[in-house]
């Protein structure tokens, strides 16, 4: 069997290059194409001394960590410990799923005798594993798709995610929960009372909600100017606050004073004493992630423990 190691070092020059890069994404670091192949390079080295005498020494696990060490010195350079060792954390944690990556992908064309065949042959023709060689030209396109821009899009999305809590609201004895966004922009408060204005959508959500708030949230305008009655019960809740929306300098919305706001994050819960929520048709999150936009002054209530706080 003839053997091209040219064509195999090139394979594990552009494989270590790859990781190197989706590296440095992770680490959201700018880094030079020259030193991700530079440190390609000397990982390759790997390859080339596999097939002369030395080759006992370079396949030991210590020598592989000495060529990890020197590769991500020569990229991420070293600045202080704790950062050097995150790069060499993350190179591996990059190796790890690549590979497993790789292994999936063999099992996966396994289930096809005449693919499996196929794989075969190509291997033993000294060319190296083609699998390896599809991630190569897939992968060095897809990281540069997940450039920096994806890579703060997924950031804040986790974000978001790590602002999410639950809203419980009681309004005349009826009780509803909602997933939240807590909001540093919502900064609405009514100017009478001084009270923050939370939002929430019922659009996803009609079915075993209350009349009156399906009312108020369908169209608030007609309840501002007293052509459609609620309960006398919700009329001593019902607040008129003044805000201003983009395009708007004056509107109107209507809101009401709930008996009791509890917002519960990270197992614990905020008691919210005084506040007001405005009901609305429109869908605040396009994916349905949350139903409402939580005042931040809404979290500086009274904190106790989830499990201590009881609706009745």
């Amino acid at each position: 069997m003839s053997v091209y190691l040219d064509v195999i070092w090139a394979l594990n020059l552009l494989f270590d290059s790859l990781l190197l890069y989706l590296s440095a994404i992770f680490l959201k670091r700018q880094i030079r194409i020259w030193r991700i192949i530079a440190g390609g390079f000397i990982g390759s080295l790997i390859i080339v001394l596999s097939f002369t005498p030395l080759h006992t020494y370079s396949n030991h696990p210590f020598s592989k960590l000495i060529f990890s060490v020197v590769m991500v010195l020569v990229v991420f350079g070293y600045k202080r410990l704790s950062f050097f060792i995150k790069a060499l954390m993350t190179l591996y944690v990059t190796t790890f799923l690549i590979g497993g990556a790789l292994i999936g992908a063999h099992y996966f064309v396994q289930f096809d005798s005449e693919m499996s065949t196929k794989v075969m042959i190509a291997s033993v023709t000294g060319f190296g594993d083609p699998i390896s060689w599809i991630f190569v030209l897939l992968g060095f396109p897809i990281a540069w798709h997940f450039s920096k821009r994806n890579i703060e899009s997924m950031e804040m999305t986790k974000i978001q995610f790590d602002q999410i809590v639950n809203v419980t609201l009681k309004i005349n004895n009826e009780t509803f929960t909602f997933k939240g966004l807590v909001d540093s922009g919502n900064q609405l408060y009514d100017p009478l009372s001084k009270l923050p204005v939370m939002f929430v959508s019922i659009k996803n959500m009609l079915e075993g909600m209350a009349e009156p708030i399906i009312k108020m949230a369908a169209d608030p305008e007609s309840l501002i100017l007293g052509n459609q009655e609620i309960p006398d019960d919700w009329q001593n809740k019902l607040r008129i606050v003044p805000c201003r929306v983009v395009g708007q300098e004056h509107q109107l919305i209507a809101a009401v004073k709930p008996d009791l706001i509890i917002i519960h994050t990270k197992g614990e819960s905020y008691l919210c004493e005084k506040g007001l929520v405005s009901f609305t048709m429109q869908q605040l999150s396009a994916d349905d992630a949350f139903q409402c936009i939580v005042h931040p002054k809404m979290l500086t209530g009274p904190k106790q423990h989830s499990d201590s706080v009881k609706v009745s």
